[in-house]
């Protein structure tokens, strides 16, 4: 994250907020609030944390980065 003045915190909110519109929200109507909340946190907690390939992790899903340093870090 940045420091005091810096814009790395917007961009990256950004940069999510624009992932969840183009991947979930795009054209898509709800029938309630309520059902628009939980796509949202199926969509953030099923797919966006645990699966989405992030390229500071080398293109691995957190979970494959993660059973990677374990693995890891048993061997040693």
């Amino acid at each position: 994250m940045g420091s005091v003045g810096d814009a790395y915190d917007r961009v990256m909110c950004e940069s999510f907020l624009a992932t969840l519109e183009c991947e979930l929200l795009d054209g898509r109507r709800f029938a309630s609030q309520a059902a628009a909340k939980m796509a949202c946190f199926s969509f953030i907690d099923g797919w966006y944390n645990p699966a989405r390939l992030h390229s500071a992790l080398g293109y691995r899903s957190p979970m494959d980065y993660e059973a990677i340093m374990e693995a890891a870090i048993a061997e040693s």
